[in-house]
């Protein structure tokens, strides 16, 4: 068989030394490829690790701003000007997206502690959800009255959120529900808004824990 010139076993053999030259000057085997990709694949995951840690470690912007700083009960009155705030109405807090009540206006302060069933009664304060049980639309606190009253199906409740039972008073199966709330040593209110804490069950007009309306037929 006629052989060219730079064929055969001896060109071969020149062939692959000048290969395997050229690999140990810059070019990778596959063993080489394969190990160099496990190592940056095991540095990438560390740095992964390390960016979750550091999250877990300082709170996002969402958790930070979940606690709402309301303040005191005489900044709550001065930031609700006309408002019958400190004999027990209803005050709007839309940061929270919650109403702030007085529970016993003969105390005119929000008392120190920490409340996490969201009923207040021992702060004297209580912050409730703005958004009603039954479909979700937000209950207007009537001055008449100072009941609460949503307008879309026209369940009531009393100032302190209490559904009032009965056909009459809207279709709501509870009451308004709550959120946990803390005051400080200067009487500072705080509501974490990140925990909604269900309301109770309805209660009769006359039964105990409900304020009947100021008038009959308030803000109709």
């Amino acid at each position: 068989m006629l052989r060219l010139p730079g064929e055969g076993p001896l060109a071969d053999l020149v062939a692959r030394k000048e290969l395997a030259g050229r690999r140990g000057e810059g070019g990778l085997s596959r063993r080489e490829l394969l190990r160099k990709s496990l190592v940056a694949g095991v540095a990438l995951l560390g740095v992964e690790l390390g960016a979750l840690l550091i999250g877990g470690m300082w709170p996002t912007g969402s958790r930070a701003s979940s606690r709402i700083r309301v303040g005191t009960l005489d900044e709550l009155i001065g930031a609700s000007p006309g408002l019958p705030i400190a004999e027990g109405f209803p005050a709007y807090v839309p940061a929270a997206h919650a109403f702030v009540v007085l529970l016993d206006p003969a105390r005119q302060a929000f008392l120190p502690g920490i409340d996490d069933t969201g009923d207040g009664t021992a702060l004297n304060v209580r912050a409730l959800s703005q958004v009603c049980p039954h479909l979700g639309c937000r209950p207007n606190p009537c001055v008449e009255d100072f009941w609460m009253h949503c307008p879309c199906h026209q369940s009531r409740y009393d100032r302190r959120g209490t559904k009032i039972a009965g056909e009459r008073y809207g279709p709501a199966a509870r009451s308004m529900d709550r959120f946990p709330i803390e005051v400080d040593a200067r009487g500072v209110l705080t509501i974490d808004t990140r925990k909604v804490i269900r309301g109770p069950a309805p209660k009769a007009l006359g039964e105990p824990g409900v304020e009947p309306p100021r008038v009959a037929e308030g803000c109709a």
